[in-house]
């Protein structure tokens, strides 16, 4: 582990707190694999990749609006049985 440079106890918290959520996030994904036999076609590197391509645009003032999501985004979404971010 990389030495920690923070100013106070409550920096040390958020920098240990946020890969801590990011540690389940990424378990939930990859037990959502699993279930759903995505390990044959993806591996969990290559499944986020996927969905790292979606444009998110905010303007100040104005609603959030998301690019396009592909046909093939959208089968990832049905498969892990997330609603996708343009059906919200």
């Amino acid at each position: 582990m990389r030495r920690l440079l923070v100013s106070s106890e409550q920096s040390l918290d958020g920098k240990l707190f946020v890969p801590f959520v990011a540690l389940i996030y990424l378990s939930c994904i990859k037990k959502a694999m699993q279930k759903n036999k995505l390990f044959g076609k993806y591996t969990l590197q290559g499944l986020l990749d996927q969905f790292d391509v979606i444009e998110c645009f905010v303007r100040p003032g104005r609603n959030m609006h998301m690019g396009e999501i592909t046909k093939k985004q959208q089968e990832l979404y049905e498969v892990l049985g997330i609603v996708p971010p343009s059906s919200l």
